[in-house]
C-alpha cells in the first residue's frame, strides 16, 4: 500500500508494537501512515468514573480490571514507529473537548459499548444510569487526540 489512514481506531488496539510492525510490512518503502486516535489523558473524567463503578457491586464481577482502550502518549508512539522502521515520525497530543448532542446515547454506544457487552442485559441500563449520574446530564468529554504522521523507511539503494 502507498498509505494507511486511520481515524479513531488505534486506541482500541492494545499492542501498538505489533500494530506498527504490521503497518510497516503492509506499506511500500516510502509509504505513509496518517492517523488520529485517542491519546494519553483521553476522556480522563469518564475513565475515572467507569473505573470507580467497575470496582463496585453489582459490576465488579464482570468489569473489574477491564479496559478496552490503550491511550498512548506521543513520545512512546514515536519510539514504537521508529523501531518498526518508520522515519519522518511526528506525533503530538491535541486537547479536543467535546460535548455530544445526545450525551446519554453517545455514552451508551461509543463510550460504554465494550463495557455493556460484558454485563448481563439486566445490568446494562443501571450502569448507564450510574455513569450518567457521575458525569451529569450534559457532560463535556475531555478528549485528547493523538496525531500520528510517519513514512516507512525507503529501501536501501
Amino acid at each position: 500500500a502507498d498509505a494507511v489512514f486511520s481515524n479513531a481506531v488505534f486506541h482500541w488496539i492494545h499492542d501498538h508494537v505489533r500494530l506498527f510492525g504490521v503497518l510497516a510490512r503492509a506499506l511500500r518503502p516510502g509509504g505513509r501512515v496518517e492517523a488520529q486516535c485517542g491519546g494519553e489523558g483521553n476522556v480522563s473524567r469518564y475513565r475515572a468514573a467507569i473505573a470507580e463503578l467497575a470496582g463496585r457491586d453489582p459490576y465488579r464481577h464482570h468489569l473489574a480490571g477491564f479496559d478496552p482502550n490503550h491511550f498512548a502518549g506521543a513520545e512512546e508512539t514515536e519510539a514504537r514507529l521508529r523501531d518498526a522502521g518508520f522515519v519522518q515520525v511526528r506525533c503530538w497530543l491535541q486537547e479536543w473537548p467535546m460535548s455530544p448532542d445526545e450525551p446519554r446515547e453517545f455514552i451508551r454506544t461509543v463510550a460504554l459499548g465494550a463495557y455493556l457487552e460484558r454485563l448481563p442485559e439486566d445490568l446494562r441500563p443501571a450502569l448507564l444510569d450510574d455513569v450518567m449520574g457521575v458525569l451529569g446530564p450534559e457532560p463535556e468529554l475531555d478528549y485528547v487526540r493523538l496525531n500520528i504522521s510517519a513514512r516507512r523507511r525507503a529501501a536501501p539503494a
